[in-house]
């Protein structure tokens, strides 16, 4: 599978300026790839190659790899849809490969093309990343961010294959609480709402008062909440992970696709809804199983809440409130969260065989 290796650039000021004018210069010849492609109607990567190269590399003064990848950069816009003339951001990011961008990783450096010539840029990352530029493959991302810069490396990683289970984790994924297997551990968002409160209310504060001073603390601020929700997010799905892996179980979540188009939220409910990064926590449990080994299927959400998961009755009376769920029928009794877990774990096991080796292919098979 292929994962993303960040590092941070140290460059010299000299060097950081040569790669802002380098961003700068490429996203420009990018922009005019794009009128190109727009008046002419012209949207496949090797036809605007042929119709703007000589160009853009005349006008422009960069490199012909770098030109390669401008004109890849603007087809790939223009891939979402044709209805819209594509524009692209001053410092964006671009692509560099291995013709313009080597690495030297017993000497944390690399050397990269730049508008001034090549430059040799120190960089740091962690362990963990250090590993992953063991398996480093294909093209390699050059991002500014908050005056700093970044390479994101594209690594192809090996997935070991899953061992045959015959038992299964169930999973459900909610707002009040953000994760609760079948087992009756949850993992609360009461932290998370609170984070999201208090950041929202201090950006109401500071955009009302609009000094200075506000927007430079809104631009301090800015990201952190995020953030902090996707390490939240990173926690919860590596200790799912960690522990279907150590009972070899299968993990079972909710197919949540158009969530958000199938639910209703009241006004004052909205920014919390809005909020709920479900498809970051699914995509990261998913990531971090095929990574350990550990099979994952999706299946039909529906009526999971409102079903009893020891005798099969559904109503949606059975649903007290949010918390709490009481069968009408065998008035069999438990947290709510942890008895649709159980329905999840339930129909599961009635798909057969659970034998995918990933998450896309499970999608296939959702339970009805």
């Amino acid at each position: 599978m292929k994962l993303i290796a960040q590092v941070k650039l140290l460059p010299t000021k000299e060097q950081a300026k040569a790669l802002k004018e380098t961003l700068e210069r490429a996203n420009t010849a990018c922009d005019a790839i794009s009128t190109v492609a727009w008046h002419s109607k012209t949207f496949g990567q090797y036809a605007i190659h042929k119709l703007t190269y000589h160009s853009i590399k005349d006008s422009f003064g960069l490199s012909a790899q770098v030109v390669v990848r401008c004109v890849a950069k603007v087809a790939d816009a223009y891939k979402l849809d044709k209805e819209t003339k594509r524009t692209f951001k001053t410092y964006g990011a671009i692509a560099f490969d291995d013709r313009i961008l080597s690495w030297q990783t017993d000497k944390q450096l690399v050397s990269i093309w730049t508008v001034t010539g090549r430059q040799k840029i120190p960089y740091t990352c962690g362990e963990r990343q250090k590993r992953l530029l063991e398996s480093r493959m294909g093209e390699t991302d050059l991002v500014y961010r908050k005056g700093q810069f970044y390479l994101l490396a594209v690594c192809e990683i090996p997935e070991p294959t899953p061992a045959d289970v015959d038992d299964v984790l169930g999973v459900d994924f909610g707002i009040t609480k953000l994760a609760t297997d079948s087992d009756g551990l949850s993992y609360s968002g009461e932290k998370v709402e609170a984070k999201r409160q208090w950041y929202a209310e201090r950006r109401a504060t500071l955009q009302k008062v609009g000094t200075r001073s506000a927007k430079r603390h809104l631009r301090k601020m800015s990201g952190k909440q995020r953030h902090y929700q996707s390490d939240t997010n990173h926690v919860i799905s590596k200790r799912l992970v960690e522990k279907a892996k150590c009972t070899n179980r299968t993990v079972a979540v909710e197919e949540l696709t158009h969530i958000r188009s199938r639910t209703k939220a009241r006004k004052y409910q909205r920014a919390k809804h809005s909020n709920w990064a479900f498809r970051q926590l699914r995509e990261l449990v998913s990531y971090k199983a095929r990574l350990a080994g550990v099979r994952m299927v999706a299946v039909d959400p529906r009526h999971t809440s409102q079903t009893c998961n020891a005798c099969g009755h559904c109503e949606k009376g059975n649903r007290k409130s949010q918390s709490e769920f009481v069968c009408q029928l065998c008035h069999h009794s438990t947290n709510a969260d942890v008895n649709a877990a159980r329905n999840i774990r339930a129909r599961a096991l009635s798909i057969a065989p659970m034998v995918a080796s990933s998450f896309a292919t499970q999608r296939q098979a959702v339970a009805l």
